[in-house]
């Protein structure tokens, strides 16, 4: 397994180390003592989440406040999606910065997202699977988010808005500012 720290400290992308033969594709997705060890993380998760999505889906940006904030294992075990995560934290040197990158059930690759990030994705195939793995549970009073096309983050989901998907609750997220 590789890990990386990316451009946000904190943010880990992971590369797990696929078998592959004639019977199919075998790897290890999570192993505790091995993600402790390369990223010095050690707080359990506690909650796994998945949705299955269709193309064009935008389910974000999201996050938990305070003593709620999540930290997430991202992964998607079928299809792929557009994941981006965006620096919240006012003391950190890259607040107000974002990072994306593809997963897809090709690469198999992870994404852990410290809390103080808001998360969002956009699924780029039909019926796509995401799964999410998070240090803390969520909690419906310290949700919050930031709108997908904020002016200030400029995030480019390199997908028309027209025919994006989104929910009518995630349309009317405050900006980055607010």
């Amino acid at each position: 397994m590789k890990v990386e720290e990316i451009s946000l400290k904190g943010c880990f992308l992971i590369s797990p180390s696929i078998f592959e033969d004639e019977r199919g594709v075998f790897f290890e997705s999570f192993n505790l003592g091995v993600f402790k060890k390369k990223t010095g993380i050690s707080k359990p998760f506690v909650q796994d989440n998945i949705s299955k999505s269709k193309k064009g889906v935008l389910r974000g940006l999201h996050f938990q406040k305070g003593i709620h904030a999540q930290s997430k294992l991202i992964s998607v075990l079928k299809g792929s999606v557009l994941d981006v995560c965006v620096d919240l934290r006012v003391e950190s040197a890259t607040y107000g910065e974002h990072f994306s990158v593809v997963l897809d059930d090709v690469n198999c690759k992870q994404l852990y997202i410290p809390g103080g990030f808001a998360h969002g994705f956009l699924t780029l195939e039909e019926n796509t699977l995401f799964s999410y793995k998070c240090d803390n549970f969520y909690n419906k009073e310290a949700e919050s988010g930031i709108i997908f096309n904020d002016d200030t983050l400029n995030i480019n989901w390199n997908f028309p808005e027209e025919n994006l998907i989104i929910s009518d609750k995630d349309r009317l997220l405050p900006t980055f500012k607010h």
